[in-house]
């Protein structure tokens, strides 16, 4: 580890984005100690092994043995999938004391939201990974509700993020394990065989049939995957590069407005746990699948639009 941090032929951002993942292990290993000593929790001897193991993947998974991490992860799953996983004794704060502090802050509230969203695009711009603009925005978050509350200390800030983790469980899991079967379903060639039975229906040279087939295919299958950027591999192989881009279609405006008809799969699905489920458990609401039902409207109408659009700007 230390060798990879004294590295100069490392950029500073690399070791960031190292930096950012070790934190992220740190949170989830104190999640799990944190359970493993609550006595309230009915399973914390299982949840404390599904938040240890997905933390030191996280944390040390760069230098770890491949078999070590998949060992780890095999460890993990089996508490999940024995549903011994649950949140222990939940420390929120009351009622009064949020209202007592809006009364305080007000509308300022967001603007360590926005921070947030703000230093992953600054980032990106940058070409630094979203990910470490994200944590800076964190930082800066956590020092502005500090100023706005003394109440506010470091472990405040552990606390509630074990708190939020302890509520989502085993599904914060589920975009990373859907990424990765996006790049396992493009080495097993999954992409050829889609391509294979696509050409067969779409007539040869109709770009206009196949871009509606494509949109149409990134939003079916991102409901899928849950995942649009795991999708959109598979399906540019499968679909987009044979019946659109090989026509002489623009590959930047293809490519992002098929990511977009993408996005209005990820609006229908349940598999886009961090989007449509997660809200629902951390808000406690009644209807599991509210705001999925809500959204297949705008979802069509929007799939339709950027249909129109890939066809008009190819």
């Amino acid at each position: 580890m230390l060798a990879f941090f004294m590295d100069p032929s490392l950029d500073i951002w690399t070791k960031l984005l190292e930096v950012v993942y070790i934190i992220i292990g740190l949170i989830t290993i104190y999640a799990g100690i944190k359970n493993l000593l609550d006595k309230e929790n009915p399973a914390r001897i299982g949840t404390a092994v599904f938040w240890c193991s997905f933390g030191i993947v996280c944390a040390l998974g760069k230098w770890l043995p491949s078999k070590v991490s998949g060992l780890l992860v095999i460890i993990m799953i089996i508490p999940a999938i024995f549903k011994r996983v649950k949140p222990g004794k939940v420390n929120a704060p009351k009622k009064e004391y949020t209202e007592k502090q809006f009364e305080k802050i007000g509308y300022k509230l967001f603007i360590p939201a926005l921070c947030m969203g703000f230093m992953s695009i600054i980032f990106a711009l940058l070409n630094v990974s979203s990910l470490v603009g994200i944590t800076v925005g964190v930082f800066v978050s956590m020092f502005l509700l500090f100023l706005y509350s003394k109440d506010n200390k470091p472990k405040v800030f552990l606390d509630d993020s074990e708190r939020f983790l302890s509520a989502m469980g085993p599904l914060c899991m589920l975009p990373q394990l859907l990424g990765a079967l996006g790049g396992i379903f493009t080495q097993a060639g999954v992409g050829d065989v889609i391509a294979g039975l696509v050409q067969k229906i779409v007539p040869e040279g109709n770009v206009n049939i196949g871009i509606i087939v494509f949109a149409i295919g990134m939003a079916l299958f991102t409901m899928i995957m849950g995942n649009a950027f795991a999708a959109i591999t598979v399906m540019t192989v499968g679909i987009g590069a044979p019946c659109v881009l090989a026509y002489g279609a623009d590959p930047v405006v293809v490519g992002m407005i098929a990511l977009t008809c993408g996005f209005c799969g990820t609006l229908l699905t349940p598999m886009a746990a961090n989007f449509n489920i997660v809200p629902v458990v951390i808000l406690d609401m009644k209807k599991r699948f509210g705001v999925i039902k809500n959204q297949v409207f705008i979802a069509i109408t929007m799939l339709i639009i950027q249909i129109i659009y890939m066809i008009l700007l190819k």
